[in-house]
């Protein structure tokens, strides 16, 4: 079952949909529930929504919702990039699940994808009521633009473009509307690096494309995104339980792997064999196995108040 619902955060509104399992005549009491960050440049519609979908029907209360400046979620300029702020709506989200009678207050997680999966990971370092977090081919955002994919961009670069936002935002301050960019090209072909193509081919094809997910960023986004680390403090979630889920082929999967050994435990690293980065957010095979190591997780580490039976 979904709700849509709306809740405050930091003067603004956030849009989300909480997905519950369907509860069988006579179970009642408060459900664990997981709140779900979506990636860059997506909406609570896409992979958040999926697995949203499919947790709930193994019984748990999940919230997907659109972060700050993204989607259905307020905020201006539209497709603001503030980490911070991010990190901030998790907590938000977690604070909006706490006033639900129908879910348990001590039984909330989380759960972020891409680089939502570093925002919640930032989020948790310091919110002590998110009791287990866990990630699906997670990103820290500001590592992919200072250092690029793979560390591999030249340091000069960046600092040019943080040079530019200074000179992007008195622009703005003058009257000038907020400069976008793509996120992904609107074009690619065999030349395209393979991880850029599984991105077009989700986000940009009737596979993953929403009409909200416009491919769009503020480009002055990069002065904030280049203080920021997601795992600097990883190390604060211990004695909390941290997994993180990566593909096995995914570009992507040294964030997991080196966040996974910085933190102190206790901490799994799982691969789903055979899966890239984009494979975990909609393909059945690899979904299936992430959900099912995501659901042995939460119902090990979330108190589970009600004994819904599996649906799903």
């Amino acid at each position: 079952m979904r709700a849509d619902v709306v809740f405050p955060g930091n003067g603004m509104s956030l849009a989300g949909h909480l997905y519950t399992p369907d509860v069988p005549d006579g179970v009642s009491g408060p459900l664990p529930a997981i709140v779900i960050a979506h990636p860059w440049g997506g909406v609570k519609e896409q992979t958040a929504g999926l697995y949203a979908r499919r947790l709930a029907g193994l019984g748990f209360a999940a919230l997907a919702f659109d972060a700050a400046f993204q989607g259905e979620s307020g905020g201006e300029p539209r497709f603001l990039e503030d980490p911070f702020q991010r990190a901030e709506d998790v907590s938000n989200a977690v604070s909006y699940l706490t006033t639900r009678q129908d879910v348990d207050p001590d039984g909330i997680g989380a759960l972020g994808i891409c680089t939502g999966g570093g925002h919640i990971t930032y989020a948790a370092a310091s919110d002590h009521r998110i009791n287990a977090v866990a990630t699906v081919s997670a990103v820290d955002i500001g590592s992919l633009l200072r250092d690029g994919l793979g560390r591999t961009r030249d340091p000069a670069a960046f600092r040019d473009v943080v040079a530019q936002a200074g000179r992007l935002r008195t622009e703005e301050a003058l009257g000038a509307s907020a400069r976008l960019e793509h996120i992904l090209p609107e074009e690619v072909d065999e030349s395209t690096p393979v991880h850029v193509r599984e991105g077009h081919d989700y986000y940009r094809t009737p596979r993953g494309g929403h009409p909200r997910s416009e491919n769009a960023w503020v480009l002055r986004s990069v002065d904030r995104i280049a203080q920021y680390d997601s795992f600097a403090r990883i190390d604060d979630l211990a004695p909390r339980p941290l997994l993180m889920i990566a593909g096995s082929e995914a570009a992507t999967a040294y964030f997991s792997r080196e966040a996974v050994e910085r933190a102190a435990g206790p901490k799994e690293l799982f691969r789903v064999e055979g899966a890239s980065h984009f494979d975990l957010y909609d393909k059945d095979e690899f979904v299936t196995a992430a959900v099912a190591k995501l659901t042995r997780f939460y119902t090990s580490h979330l108190r589970r108040s009600r004994a819904v039976q599996p649906t799903a």
